[in-house]
Protein backbone atom coordinates (compact mmCIF):
# COMPACT_ATOMS: atom_id res chain seq x y z
CA UNK A 1 0.00 0.00 0.00
CA UNK A 2 0.95 3.45 -0.47
CA UNK A 3 2.10 5.50 3.06
CA UNK A 4 -0.64 7.26 4.55
CA UNK A 5 0.58 10.70 3.80
CA UNK A 6 -1.36 13.12 6.06
CA UNK A 7 0.38 14.03 9.27
CA UNK A 8 -2.63 12.38 11.32
CA UNK A 9 -3.17 8.64 10.91
CA UNK A 10 -7.11 9.16 11.09
CA UNK A 11 -9.32 6.08 12.83
CA UNK A 12 -12.44 4.44 12.97
CA UNK A 13 -13.86 2.12 15.81
CA UNK A 14 -15.98 -0.77 14.61
CA UNK A 15 -18.47 -1.40 17.73
CA UNK A 16 -18.78 0.87 20.62
CA UNK A 17 -18.16 -2.13 23.58
CA UNK A 18 -15.83 -2.07 26.46
CA UNK A 19 -12.72 -2.53 24.56
CA UNK A 20 -13.69 -0.02 21.97
CA UNK A 21 -13.74 2.53 24.88
CA UNK A 22 -10.36 1.36 26.40
CA UNK A 23 -8.87 1.42 22.43
CA UNK A 24 -10.12 4.98 22.22
CA UNK A 25 -8.73 6.55 25.22
CA UNK A 26 -5.77 5.00 24.84
CA UNK A 27 -5.73 6.50 20.92
CA UNK A 28 -6.22 10.09 22.55
CA UNK A 29 -2.43 9.49 24.04
CA UNK A 30 -0.84 8.45 21.33
CA UNK A 31 0.48 11.95 19.05
CA UNK A 32 -0.40 11.70 15.39
CA UNK A 33 -3.28 10.01 15.92
CA UNK A 34 -6.73 10.55 15.74
CA UNK A 35 -10.44 8.92 16.19
CA UNK A 36 -12.56 10.49 13.69
CA UNK A 37 -15.39 8.26 13.18
CA UNK A 38 -16.96 5.07 15.12
CA UNK A 39 -19.56 2.69 13.70
CA UNK A 40 -22.28 0.84 15.60
CA UNK A 41 -25.26 -1.04 14.79
CA UNK A 42 -27.45 1.22 16.75
CA UNK A 43 -27.56 4.82 15.61
CA UNK A 44 -27.92 6.65 19.43
CA UNK A 45 -24.90 4.10 20.62
CA UNK A 46 -22.40 5.67 17.43
CA UNK A 47 -23.79 8.94 18.22
CA UNK A 48 -23.12 8.44 22.49
CA UNK A 49 -19.64 6.46 21.19
CA UNK A 50 -19.01 10.19 19.00
CA UNK A 51 -20.34 12.68 21.63
CA UNK A 52 -17.95 10.98 24.39
CA UNK A 53 -14.83 11.20 22.50
CA UNK A 54 -15.48 14.17 20.65
CA UNK A 55 -12.63 17.62 20.87
CA UNK A 56 -12.48 20.70 19.80
CA UNK A 57 -10.25 20.27 17.35
CA UNK A 58 -12.05 17.15 15.28
CA UNK A 59 -15.79 15.68 15.61
CA UNK A 60 -15.96 12.49 15.33
CA UNK A 61 -18.80 10.97 12.98
CA UNK A 62 -21.47 8.29 14.38
CA UNK A 63 -22.35 5.88 12.03
CA UNK A 64 -25.42 3.62 12.42
CA UNK A 65 -24.36 1.33 10.41
CA UNK A 66 -20.85 -1.05 9.74
CA UNK A 67 -20.68 -0.88 5.72
CA UNK A 68 -21.18 3.69 6.41
CA UNK A 69 -18.27 3.66 8.52
CA UNK A 70 -16.11 1.42 6.30
CA UNK A 71 -16.85 3.53 3.39
CA UNK A 72 -16.20 7.19 5.35
CA UNK A 73 -13.66 8.72 3.10
CA UNK A 74 -11.90 10.50 6.09
CA UNK A 75 -10.82 7.15 7.54
CA UNK A 76 -7.25 5.58 7.00
CA UNK A 77 -8.17 2.57 9.12
CA UNK A 78 -10.56 0.78 11.28
CA UNK A 79 -10.39 -0.81 14.55
CA UNK A 80 -12.50 -4.31 14.94
CA UNK A 81 -14.16 -3.97 18.25
CA UNK A 82 -17.00 -6.44 17.88
CA UNK A 83 -16.88 -9.67 19.34
CA UNK A 84 -15.06 -12.15 18.05
CA UNK A 85 -17.87 -13.91 16.65
CA UNK A 86 -18.41 -11.08 13.91
CA UNK A 87 -14.76 -11.01 13.58
CA UNK A 88 -14.08 -12.36 9.86
CA UNK A 89 -17.62 -10.63 8.44
CA UNK A 90 -16.84 -6.93 10.04
CA UNK A 91 -13.25 -7.33 8.70
CA UNK A 92 -13.77 -8.57 5.79
CA UNK A 93 -16.42 -5.65 5.26
CA UNK A 94 -13.71 -3.02 6.08
CA UNK A 95 -11.22 -4.72 3.47
CA UNK A 96 -13.51 -4.51 0.80
CA UNK A 97 -14.51 -1.04 0.93
CA UNK A 98 -10.42 -0.53 0.96
CA UNK A 99 -10.29 0.01 4.82
CA UNK A 100 -6.52 -0.38 6.84
CA UNK A 101 -7.82 -3.11 9.32
CA UNK A 102 -6.72 -3.88 13.02
CA UNK A 103 -8.71 -6.34 14.20
CA UNK A 104 -9.14 -7.42 18.21
CA UNK A 105 -7.88 -10.70 19.33
CA UNK A 106 -8.46 -13.46 18.45
CA UNK A 107 -8.54 -12.57 14.54
CA UNK A 108 -11.45 -15.60 14.24
CA UNK A 109 -12.83 -18.28 15.75
CA UNK A 110 -10.52 -20.86 13.60
CA UNK A 111 -7.42 -20.85 11.38
CA UNK A 112 -8.75 -21.58 8.37
CA UNK A 113 -10.86 -18.23 8.19
CA UNK A 114 -7.94 -16.23 9.61
CA UNK A 115 -5.83 -17.32 7.06
CA UNK A 116 -8.62 -16.12 4.60
CA UNK A 117 -8.55 -12.51 6.03
CA UNK A 118 -5.19 -12.17 5.83
CA UNK A 119 -5.07 -13.52 2.59
CA UNK A 120 -7.66 -10.71 1.54
CA UNK A 121 -5.56 -8.18 2.93
CA UNK A 122 -2.89 -9.27 1.02
CA UNK A 123 -4.30 -9.71 -2.41
CA UNK A 124 -5.75 -6.05 -1.87
CA UNK A 125 -2.72 -4.46 -0.64
CA UNK A 126 -4.20 -3.34 2.65
CA UNK A 127 -2.68 -3.58 6.01
CA UNK A 128 -3.79 -5.91 8.48
CA UNK A 129 -3.12 -6.99 12.07
CA UNK A 130 -4.31 -8.64 14.49
CA UNK A 131 -4.77 -6.56 17.81
CA UNK A 132 -2.80 -9.07 20.02
CA UNK A 133 -1.54 -5.85 22.11
CA UNK A 134 0.48 -7.89 24.75
CA UNK A 135 2.95 -7.90 21.84
CA UNK A 136 3.62 -4.62 21.67
CA UNK A 137 4.02 -4.09 25.10
CA UNK A 138 7.58 -2.67 25.76
CA UNK A 139 8.35 -5.25 28.93
CA UNK A 140 7.48 -8.16 27.24
CA UNK A 141 9.22 -7.37 24.22
CA UNK A 142 12.21 -6.77 26.22
CA UNK A 143 11.60 -9.94 28.66
CA UNK A 144 11.59 -11.97 25.17
CA UNK A 145 14.56 -10.09 23.98
CA UNK A 146 16.50 -10.94 26.93
CA UNK A 147 15.69 -14.27 27.27
CA UNK A 148 16.39 -14.88 23.04
CA UNK A 149 19.84 -12.89 23.80
CA UNK A 150 20.71 -15.81 26.50
CA UNK A 151 19.81 -13.97 29.80
CA UNK A 152 18.66 -17.61 31.02
CA UNK A 153 20.81 -19.65 29.24
CA UNK A 154 19.29 -22.44 27.54
CA UNK A 155 15.77 -22.17 27.81
CA UNK A 156 13.90 -25.31 28.78
CA UNK A 157 10.66 -24.25 30.18
CA UNK A 158 8.43 -21.47 30.04
CA UNK A 159 5.02 -20.85 32.25
CA UNK A 160 2.05 -18.61 32.00
CA UNK A 161 -1.50 -18.55 33.18
CA UNK A 162 -4.37 -15.78 32.69
CA UNK A 163 -7.54 -15.93 34.55
CA UNK A 164 -10.59 -13.72 35.96
CA UNK A 165 -14.00 -14.33 36.80
CA UNK A 166 -15.78 -12.93 34.11
CA UNK A 167 -18.50 -10.66 34.51
CA UNK A 168 -22.01 -12.15 33.56
CA UNK A 169 -23.20 -9.31 31.65
CA UNK A 170 -20.41 -9.67 28.95
CA UNK A 171 -21.95 -11.41 26.50
CA UNK A 172 -19.00 -12.41 24.72
CA UNK A 173 -17.92 -14.35 27.38
CA UNK A 174 -20.97 -16.71 27.54
CA UNK A 175 -22.93 -16.63 24.11
CA UNK A 176 -22.12 -19.57 22.01
CA UNK A 177 -23.18 -17.54 19.14
CA UNK A 178 -20.44 -14.67 19.77
CA UNK A 179 -17.99 -17.32 20.04
CA UNK A 180 -17.71 -17.78 24.01
CA UNK A 181 -14.50 -19.55 24.89
CA UNK A 182 -12.28 -18.87 27.67
CA UNK A 183 -9.33 -20.06 25.56
CA UNK A 184 -9.89 -17.60 22.75
CA UNK A 185 -10.68 -14.93 24.87
CA UNK A 186 -7.78 -15.60 27.94
CA UNK A 187 -5.73 -18.64 26.91
CA UNK A 188 -4.55 -16.55 23.73
CA UNK A 189 -2.50 -14.61 26.21
CA UNK A 190 -0.60 -17.19 27.64
CA UNK A 191 -0.27 -19.25 24.16
CA UNK A 192 1.35 -16.04 22.50
CA UNK A 193 3.16 -15.59 25.68
CA UNK A 194 5.06 -19.30 24.94
CA UNK A 195 5.05 -18.73 20.97
CA UNK A 196 7.19 -15.53 21.53
CA UNK A 197 9.67 -17.61 23.74
CA UNK A 198 9.58 -20.76 21.91
CA UNK A 199 8.16 -20.52 18.79
CA UNK A 200 5.54 -23.22 17.53
CA UNK A 201 5.19 -26.74 19.44
CA UNK A 202 5.81 -30.28 18.04
CA UNK A 203 3.21 -31.39 20.44
CA UNK A 204 0.54 -30.61 22.31
CA UNK A 205 -1.75 -31.88 25.18
CA UNK A 206 -4.98 -30.19 26.72
CA UNK A 207 -7.71 -30.50 29.15
CA UNK A 208 -10.35 -28.57 30.20
CA UNK A 209 -13.40 -27.88 31.89
CA UNK A 210 -16.70 -27.09 29.33
CA UNK A 211 -19.82 -24.73 30.21
CA UNK A 212 -23.43 -26.83 29.63
CA UNK A 213 -23.48 -24.60 26.68
CA UNK A 214 -20.51 -26.26 25.09
CA UNK A 215 -17.77 -23.70 25.05
CA UNK A 216 -14.88 -24.32 27.79
CA UNK A 217 -14.66 -22.26 30.74
CA UNK A 218 -11.17 -23.09 31.92
CA UNK A 219 -8.04 -25.31 30.70
CA UNK A 220 -4.43 -26.29 30.43
CA UNK A 221 -1.86 -27.62 27.95
CA UNK A 222 1.38 -28.85 28.00
CA UNK A 223 3.12 -27.61 24.92
CA UNK A 224 6.19 -29.37 23.73
CA UNK A 225 9.12 -28.15 21.20
CA UNK A 226 12.39 -29.22 19.38
CA UNK A 227 15.42 -29.55 21.77
CA UNK A 228 13.47 -30.20 24.54
CA UNK A 229 11.57 -27.44 25.85
CA UNK A 230 8.30 -27.68 27.72
CA UNK A 231 5.57 -24.74 28.08
CA UNK A 232 3.19 -25.01 30.72
CA UNK A 233 -0.29 -22.93 30.28
CA UNK A 234 -3.31 -22.27 32.16
CA UNK A 235 -7.04 -20.30 31.54
CA UNK A 236 -9.88 -19.32 33.31
CA UNK A 237 -13.04 -17.45 33.36
CA UNK A 238 -14.11 -18.92 36.66
CA UNK A 239 -11.60 -18.11 38.90
CA UNK A 240 -9.29 -15.42 39.85
CA UNK A 241 -5.49 -16.85 38.64
CA UNK A 242 -2.30 -15.48 39.85
CA UNK A 243 -1.75 -14.50 36.33
CA UNK A 244 2.21 -14.63 36.28
CA UNK A 245 4.55 -15.85 33.82
CA UNK A 246 7.63 -16.88 33.75
CA UNK A 247 11.08 -18.10 31.82
CA UNK A 248 13.56 -20.84 33.00
CA UNK A 249 16.75 -21.61 31.97
CA UNK A 250 20.04 -23.10 33.04
CA UNK A 251 21.17 -20.04 33.93
CA UNK A 252 18.50 -17.90 35.15
CA UNK A 253 14.91 -16.86 35.31
CA UNK A 254 12.85 -14.18 34.35
CA UNK A 255 9.81 -13.16 36.28
CA UNK A 256 7.11 -11.63 34.99
CA UNK A 257 4.91 -9.67 37.70
CA UNK A 258 0.89 -10.00 37.57
CA UNK A 259 -0.75 -9.67 35.53
CA UNK A 260 1.64 -10.33 33.01
CA UNK A 261 -0.17 -9.80 29.28
CA UNK A 262 -0.27 -6.26 30.82
CA UNK A 263 3.61 -6.48 31.59
CA UNK A 264 4.37 -3.18 34.02
CA UNK A 265 7.36 -4.89 35.36
CA UNK A 266 10.06 -8.11 35.15
CA UNK A 267 13.10 -9.52 37.25
CA UNK A 268 15.58 -11.51 36.31
CA UNK A 269 16.89 -13.89 38.68
CA UNK A 270 20.62 -15.03 37.75
CA UNK A 271 23.77 -15.71 39.61
CA UNK A 272 22.45 -15.31 42.95
CA UNK A 273 21.34 -12.08 41.85
CA UNK A 274 17.37 -10.87 41.19
CA UNK A 275 17.66 -7.16 39.11
CA UNK A 276 14.03 -5.36 38.26
CA UNK A 277 13.44 -4.00 34.76
CA UNK A 278 10.14 -1.83 34.02
CA UNK A 279 9.72 0.17 30.82
CA UNK A 280 7.04 2.81 30.90
CA UNK A 281 3.54 1.57 29.60
CA UNK A 282 1.57 4.20 28.05
CA UNK A 283 -2.11 3.99 29.19
CA UNK A 284 -3.95 0.69 29.37
CA UNK A 285 -1.43 -0.73 27.05
CA UNK A 286 -3.17 -0.38 23.71
CA UNK A 287 -1.04 2.52 22.60
CA UNK A 288 1.94 1.15 22.02
CA UNK A 289 0.21 -1.40 19.18
CA UNK A 290 -1.72 1.86 17.98
CA UNK A 291 1.72 3.20 17.43
CA UNK A 292 3.00 0.44 15.59
CA UNK A 293 0.50 0.61 13.28
CA UNK A 294 0.38 4.10 12.98
CA UNK A 295 4.23 3.50 11.80
CA UNK A 296 3.32 1.34 9.58
CA UNK A 297 0.99 2.65 7.58
CA UNK A 298 3.49 5.83 7.11
CA UNK A 299 6.01 3.28 6.10
CA UNK A 300 2.84 1.97 3.51
CA UNK A 301 3.71 -1.83 5.20
CA UNK A 302 0.86 -4.11 4.98
CA UNK A 303 2.23 -6.36 7.31
CA UNK A 304 3.96 -5.29 11.44
CA UNK A 305 6.91 -6.90 12.71
CA UNK A 306 5.62 -6.94 15.87
CA UNK A 307 2.25 -8.01 15.09
CA UNK A 308 2.74 -10.30 12.35
CA UNK A 309 0.38 -12.16 10.69
CA UNK A 310 2.55 -15.44 10.99
CA UNK A 311 2.73 -15.50 14.53
CA UNK A 312 -1.58 -15.16 14.21
CA UNK A 313 -1.36 -17.91 12.74
CA UNK A 314 0.28 -20.08 14.37
CA UNK A 315 -1.32 -19.23 17.70
CA UNK A 316 -4.47 -20.06 16.09
CA UNK A 317 -3.39 -23.75 15.09
CA UNK A 318 -2.26 -24.56 18.53
CA UNK A 319 -5.92 -23.25 19.51
CA UNK A 320 -7.32 -25.49 16.47
CA UNK A 321 -5.63 -28.44 18.50
CA UNK A 322 -6.64 -27.25 21.64
CA UNK A 323 -10.17 -26.54 20.70
CA UNK A 324 -10.56 -30.35 19.17
CA UNK A 325 -8.98 -31.93 21.98
CA UNK A 326 -11.58 -30.06 24.38
CA UNK A 327 -14.32 -30.56 22.11
CA UNK A 328 -14.96 -27.10 21.61
CA UNK A 329 -16.60 -26.18 18.10
CA UNK A 330 -18.59 -23.35 16.45
CA UNK A 331 -20.15 -25.26 13.51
Amino acid sequence: MSPVSSPTIRWGILATGRIAHSFASDLALVEGNELVAVGSRSTDSARQFSEQYFTPERAVHAHGDYADLAADPDVDVVYVASPHGRHEADAMLCLEAGKAVLCEKPLTLDTSSSGHLIEEAHRRGLFFAEAMWMRANPNIRAAVAMAHDGACGRIAQVRAELGMVADPDVDRMWEPALGASALLDVGIYPLTFAHLVLGEPDAVVAAGTMHERGFDVSGGAVLTYPGGAVADVAWTQVAHSDNRASIAGDVGRIEIAPRFHEGRSFTLASGGSVHEFADPVTGRGYAHEIAEVAACLRAGSTTSDVLPPDGTLAVMRVMDEIRSQLGVSYT
